[in-house]
Protein backbone atom coordinates (compact mmCIF):
# COMPACT_ATOMS: atom_id res chain seq x y z
CA UNK A 1 0.00 0.00 0.00
CA UNK A 2 1.18 3.48 -0.84
CA UNK A 3 0.87 6.23 1.78
CA UNK A 4 -1.03 9.36 0.70
CA UNK A 5 1.95 11.64 1.35
CA UNK A 6 3.97 9.56 -1.15
CA UNK A 7 1.54 10.15 -4.05
CA UNK A 8 2.84 12.14 -7.00
CA UNK A 9 0.98 13.62 -9.99
CA UNK A 10 0.69 11.35 -13.06
CA UNK A 11 1.38 8.27 -10.92
CA UNK A 12 -0.49 5.15 -12.00
CA UNK A 13 -1.07 1.71 -10.52
CA UNK A 14 -1.64 3.26 -7.10
CA UNK A 15 -2.94 1.17 -4.19
CA UNK A 16 -4.10 3.30 -1.25
CA UNK A 17 -6.21 2.64 1.81
CA UNK A 18 -7.79 5.33 3.97
CA UNK A 19 -10.91 6.83 5.52
CA UNK A 20 -13.19 9.21 3.67
CA UNK A 21 -13.54 12.28 5.89
CA UNK A 22 -15.98 14.20 3.71
CA UNK A 23 -17.93 13.81 0.48
CA UNK A 24 -19.11 16.75 -1.61
CA UNK A 25 -22.35 16.94 -3.51
CA UNK A 26 -22.54 14.87 -6.69
CA UNK A 27 -22.79 16.85 -9.95
CA UNK A 28 -24.05 15.64 -13.32
CA UNK A 29 -22.75 16.89 -16.66
CA UNK A 30 -22.60 15.73 -20.27
CA UNK A 31 -19.40 14.78 -22.04
CA UNK A 32 -19.58 13.70 -25.67
CA UNK A 33 -23.37 13.41 -25.28
CA UNK A 34 -23.06 11.02 -22.35
CA UNK A 35 -24.22 11.96 -18.82
CA UNK A 36 -21.51 11.63 -16.16
CA UNK A 37 -21.74 12.03 -12.39
CA UNK A 38 -18.82 13.22 -10.28
CA UNK A 39 -18.29 14.01 -6.59
CA UNK A 40 -15.18 15.10 -4.75
CA UNK A 41 -14.23 13.57 -1.43
CA UNK A 42 -11.30 13.76 0.96
CA UNK A 43 -9.39 10.55 1.69
CA UNK A 44 -7.12 10.47 4.74
CA UNK A 45 -4.58 8.03 6.12
CA UNK A 46 -2.00 8.40 8.90
CA UNK A 47 0.37 10.26 6.54
CA UNK A 48 -1.96 12.92 5.10
CA UNK A 49 -5.01 13.54 2.94
CA UNK A 50 -5.81 13.85 -0.76
CA UNK A 51 -8.80 14.84 -2.86
CA UNK A 52 -10.53 11.71 -4.12
CA UNK A 53 -12.62 12.02 -7.29
CA UNK A 54 -15.60 9.64 -7.34
CA UNK A 55 -17.17 8.93 -10.73
CA UNK A 56 -20.66 7.71 -11.69
CA UNK A 57 -21.90 4.93 -9.35
CA UNK A 58 -19.03 5.59 -6.92
CA UNK A 59 -20.23 9.19 -6.48
CA UNK A 60 -23.23 8.02 -4.45
CA UNK A 61 -21.77 4.83 -3.00
CA UNK A 62 -19.49 6.18 -0.26
CA UNK A 63 -19.97 8.44 2.76
CA UNK A 64 -17.82 10.10 5.40
CA UNK A 65 -16.48 7.45 7.76
CA UNK A 66 -16.14 4.71 5.13
CA UNK A 67 -12.75 3.01 5.08
CA UNK A 68 -11.90 2.28 1.45
CA UNK A 69 -9.19 0.74 -0.66
CA UNK A 70 -8.28 2.13 -4.09
CA UNK A 71 -6.68 -0.52 -6.29
CA UNK A 72 -4.81 0.38 -9.49
CA UNK A 73 -5.77 4.05 -9.06
CA UNK A 74 -4.35 7.09 -10.78
CA UNK A 75 -3.10 10.39 -9.36
CA UNK A 76 -3.93 13.38 -11.52
CA UNK A 77 -3.41 17.06 -10.89
CA UNK A 78 -5.89 19.89 -11.29
CA UNK A 79 -4.97 23.52 -10.58
CA UNK A 80 -1.85 22.39 -8.71
CA UNK A 81 -3.74 19.98 -6.44
CA UNK A 82 -3.22 16.21 -6.45
CA UNK A 83 -6.38 14.18 -7.09
CA UNK A 84 -6.73 10.45 -6.68
CA UNK A 85 -9.22 8.51 -8.81
CA UNK A 86 -9.88 4.88 -9.70
CA UNK A 87 -9.37 5.82 -13.35
CA UNK A 88 -10.40 3.58 -16.23
CA UNK A 89 -8.76 0.41 -14.95
CA UNK A 90 -8.88 0.70 -11.17
CA UNK A 91 -11.51 0.08 -8.54
CA UNK A 92 -12.64 1.41 -5.18
CA UNK A 93 -14.04 -0.88 -2.53
CA UNK A 94 -15.28 -0.33 1.00
CA UNK A 95 -13.23 -2.35 3.48
CA UNK A 96 -14.83 -1.17 6.73
CA UNK A 97 -15.71 1.78 8.89
CA UNK A 98 -13.02 4.19 9.98
CA UNK A 99 -12.86 6.91 12.57
CA UNK A 100 -12.88 10.50 11.48
CA UNK A 101 -10.43 12.42 13.63
CA UNK A 102 -11.43 15.96 14.43
CA UNK A 103 -8.92 18.74 14.79
CA UNK A 104 -8.74 18.94 18.57
CA UNK A 105 -6.70 22.15 18.52
CA UNK A 106 -9.74 24.09 17.32
CA UNK A 107 -12.03 22.99 20.16
CA UNK A 108 -12.09 24.12 23.77
CA UNK A 109 -12.95 21.64 26.47
CA UNK A 110 -15.60 22.68 28.96
CA UNK A 111 -16.30 20.60 32.02
CA UNK A 112 -19.92 19.92 32.98
CA UNK A 113 -18.88 20.57 36.61
CA UNK A 114 -18.21 24.26 35.94
CA UNK A 115 -21.75 25.44 36.78
CA UNK A 116 -20.45 28.59 38.49
CA UNK A 117 -18.74 29.61 35.24
CA UNK A 118 -21.86 29.09 33.14
CA UNK A 119 -23.05 32.73 33.20
CA UNK A 120 -19.68 34.40 33.76
CA UNK A 121 -18.25 36.64 31.04
CA UNK A 122 -15.40 34.99 29.12
CA UNK A 123 -12.76 37.37 30.54
CA UNK A 124 -13.71 36.37 34.11
CA UNK A 125 -13.62 32.67 33.22
CA UNK A 126 -10.15 33.02 31.74
CA UNK A 127 -8.89 34.93 34.79
CA UNK A 128 -10.36 32.34 37.18
CA UNK A 129 -8.83 29.41 35.34
CA UNK A 130 -5.43 30.92 34.52
CA UNK A 131 -2.63 30.80 37.04
CA UNK A 132 0.62 32.68 36.56
CA UNK A 133 3.72 30.47 36.61
CA UNK A 134 6.19 31.11 39.43
CA UNK A 135 8.48 34.04 38.79
CA UNK A 136 6.22 35.62 36.15
CA UNK A 137 4.56 38.96 36.84
CA UNK A 138 1.05 39.56 35.60
CA UNK A 139 0.89 42.56 33.25
CA UNK A 140 -2.36 44.52 33.33
CA UNK A 141 -3.94 45.44 29.99
CA UNK A 142 -3.67 49.12 29.08
CA UNK A 143 -6.64 51.03 27.70
CA UNK A 144 -6.05 52.57 24.30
Amino acid sequence: MTKIKELTPRQGNVNVEGVITEVGEARTFNKFGRPLVVANAILKDDSGSVKLTLWNDDAGRYKAGDKIKVTNGYVGEFQGEKQLTSGKFGKIEKVGEGEIEENVDEKAEVSADDEELEDAPVAEVIEEEAEEPEGVEKIEEEEF
